[in-house]
């Protein structure tokens, strides 16, 4: 079933799910948001399945033979099983986009956000949680190198925001979704954006700019901070 959409710059079709793609998720996971906000952009819906991995539903055999490497987030669109948080986004901005500019179909254009959702994906959030995840799970010390290696990240991200309002260049797309998650979710427990100026600005302007921002981004940020806290008792 096809669907037009307008708006003010564009009028084009977008295909629609015959139902709605299921969501294997947590809240508090920033590629879980990553997926909420990128289905708002794109105007998909999600039937929304809250998974506790704490009590082993990821490994049940039926959510192990959806996903054999039983991890969320996970979707399930009538049959077509995907994990990886990127690569969710991108499908459903392929699959049911209407708006372009969100995944740009021009190959340099369309490279340049891709380039950055690798960037999110194996240096900035890697690095958190290479720097957090051992405090918050393992109790293990904070580690001044692997700070280090956070900020360095982040002086990157800082320069690839010099001079352009987003992160991909003049118009938001699914890098800023998905790097919107990972930076929300740093600063959240307390690491200093106030070093970055391009940042700290980006990112004031995807809390009042990206569909659905406080409805699901917000929430699960603070639910990944009352997990940090309780776990570092704070």
């Amino acid at each position: 079933m096809a669907g037009i959409l307008f708006s003010p710059d564009w009028i084009c079709c977008s295909a629609e799910p015959n139902m709605p793609i299921d969501f294997y998720y947590i809240p508090g996971s920033a590629p879980c948001r990553a997926v909420l906000l990128a289905a708002k952009a794109v105007g998909v819906e999600l039937n929304l399945k809250l998974t506790d991995l704490m009590a082993g539903e990821h490994l049940k055999p039926e959510f192990i033979k959806l996903n054999p490497q039983h991890c969320v987030p996970t979707i399930d669109d009538n049959g077509f099983a995907l994990w990886e948080s990127r690569a969710i986004c991108t499908y459903l901005a392929n699959q049911y986009g209407g708006n372009e500019s969100l995944y740009p179909k021009d190959p340099k254009k369309r490279a340049v956000v891709d380039s950055r959702l690798y960037f999110d994906q194996g240096t900035l959030y890697q690095r958190f949680a290479e720097y957090y995840y051992p405090v918050m799970f393992g109790g293990a010390p904070f580690d001044e190198a692997k700070l280090k290696k956070l900020e360095e990240a982040y002086e990157y991200l800082d320069k690839f925001l010099d001079g352009q309002d987003w992160a991909a260049g003049s118009e938001m797309t699914l890098a800023d979704i998905s790097l919107a998650s990972s930076v929300s979710t740093a600063e959240v427990v307390g690491f200093d954006l106030s070093k970055y100026a391009n940042v700290t600005s980006w990112l004031k302007k995807c809390k009042s700019t990206l569909p659905g921002y406080g409805d699901v981004n917000q929430p699960g940020v603070e639910m990944f901070k009352e997990m940090f806290d309780k776990l570092t008792k704070k």
